[in-house]
């Protein structure tokens, strides 16, 4: 099958291209040469059609939202709620990270959000497998080589656009953390279960050392890998440390070898990052991956706040964005207390959406702030209608504007009221007009 870098190595311009092109406002040559050198990509499989999108360098900042259900909580109509919100408030993609209960839950949530949302859709692989293992064999050690890539192939077929595999935790770097703990040791899910897998049968890593296999099915479905920070800092007091660092520098060569290969590669990053070091981790990222699209967790720039991280998160996401980050995946009230519901998604996805919007700002000028200028006028106007309509969260706008009881519109609100500065100058300039005349 032809892959959409094959068609940029080519100098052809796919209808995907020119779809993101437009979208970005950029030239369609510019969507090419990115896939072409890997500086950009388009995760849409060839299975399934959807709206495309590109992230890396010069597109705008993308943001994810995860749902999926747990082993506590499992409500397939109540996880498609959470991926219409997610989208209806602007993630451009949705992760589906599914744990539970059964592995034909995992299968149904997957299926009912490939079929309805339109949105490239990512998932982590290594979850239906763990969950085939407990059902079958009792324990997750026991997962088997087969299992990891005959669940890649499944999910593959059945239209998943990017997936996130933890090909960078490798043997040499599970034996490095048993004689080196960290404070919080190894927090990705996916990389614990390949590292307790690496422990228990004193092997490597299979996506490590069968990724040729990977490259194949990649090739053959157009799908983009997500090469995940197994070794990613679930604690401030980790960060950039000898695990997270080696583990970015294996998977430099893996991007490499997707290149190679003609398949759409991106970097996934920390994680929990104070905010000084983050700017160091983006460009260490970007130099030894040679640009190739980077996609953080956050960054959370502190451990404090449970029921705030989305706004650790957004923090710590603007500061990398401005750094050059590409790609933003949300992070919800909820993080590290529970599985988030409809409302804490929606919030996650604001968050981090105004986040990359600010950043979208700095980086791109008028291609971003457009949104503002017309918000900035009709705020001038005291046109309420228009602002609410422009806001990112419309009902909530409404809601706290008339709350007051006041459905005056060109008026000030209950804020100001009498003292409104922009009132006054409007009516001062007005009788100064009228004086002249």
């Amino acid at each position: 099958m032809t892959t959409q870098v094959d068609i940029a190595k080519q100098g052809k311009i796919s209808e995907e291209m020119k779809i993101v092109a437009q979208k970005e406002g950029v030239d369609v040559e510019f969507v090419r040469k990115g896939l072409e050198t890997g500086r950009i990509i388009i995760p849409k499989s060839n299975v399934r059609e959807i709206e495309p999108i590109g992230i890396g360098k010069g597109l705008l900042v993308k943001i994810n939202a995860n749902i999926g259900s747990s082993k506590t909580i499992c409500n397939i109509d109540n996880e498609l709620d959470k991926a219409k919100i997610a989208v209806k408030y602007g993630a451009d993609t949705v992760m589906d990270l599914s744990t539970g209960v059964t592995e034909q839950d995992l299968k149904t949530i997957r299926r009912n959000i490939l079929r309805i949302i339109k949105v490239p859709i990512g998932t982590v692989p290594i979850y239906q497998v763990a969950l085939r293992s407990l059902e079958r064999d009792g324990a997750i050690i026991d997962m088997t080589e087969d299992d990891m890539f005959n669940v890649v192939e499944e999910q593959a077929k059945e239209g998943v656009d990017f997936f996130t595999i933890h090909a960078g935790v490798t043997k040499e770097i599970v034996e490095y953390l048993k004689d080196h703990p960290r404070m919080m040791g190894i927090v990705s899910r996916g990389g614990t279960f390949l590292a307790a897998w690496i422990i228990h049968h004193n092997l490597e890593n299979p996506y490590y050392k069968n990724f040729d296999y990977l490259l194949e099915m990649a090739k053959e479905f157009d799908f983009s890998l997500s090469l995940g920070d197994g070794c990613r800092p679930g604690s401030i007091f980790d960060s950039t440390d000898y695990s997270q660092i080696q583990e970015l520098l294996i998977i430099s060569k893996l991007v490499k070898r997707c290149w190679d290969n003609n398949v759409q590669v991106m970097v996934e990053g920390p994680g929990h990052i104070p905010a000084h070091e983050i700017e160091r981790n983006v460009k260490l990222q970007k130099s030894i991956c040679n640009e190739a699209p980077f996609y953080v967790l956050g960054p959370l720039v502190t451990d404090i706040a449970p029921g705030y991280d989305d706004i650790v998160s957004a923090i710590g996401g603007t500061i990398a964005g401005l750094a050059g980050a590409d790609y933003l995946c949300y992070v919800t009230p909820s993080e590290h207390l529970g599985l988030p519901n409809i409302d804490e998604v929606k919030r996650g996805v604001i968050s981090s959406k105004i986040a990359a919007h600010a950043v979208n700002i700095a980086r791109y000028g008028k291609r971003a702030s457009w949104w503002d200028e017309k918000m900035d006028k009709a705020r001038k106007d005291l046109n309420w209608k228009e602002m609410i309509k422009l806001a990112i969260d419309p009902e909530t706008a409404k809601k706290i504007h008339y709350r007051a009881g006041t459905e005056i519109d060109n008026e000030p609100c209950s804020m100001c009221g009498e003292f409104c500065s922009i009132k006054i100058l409007e009516e001062a300039l007005s009788k100064s007009k009228k004086k002249k005349d």
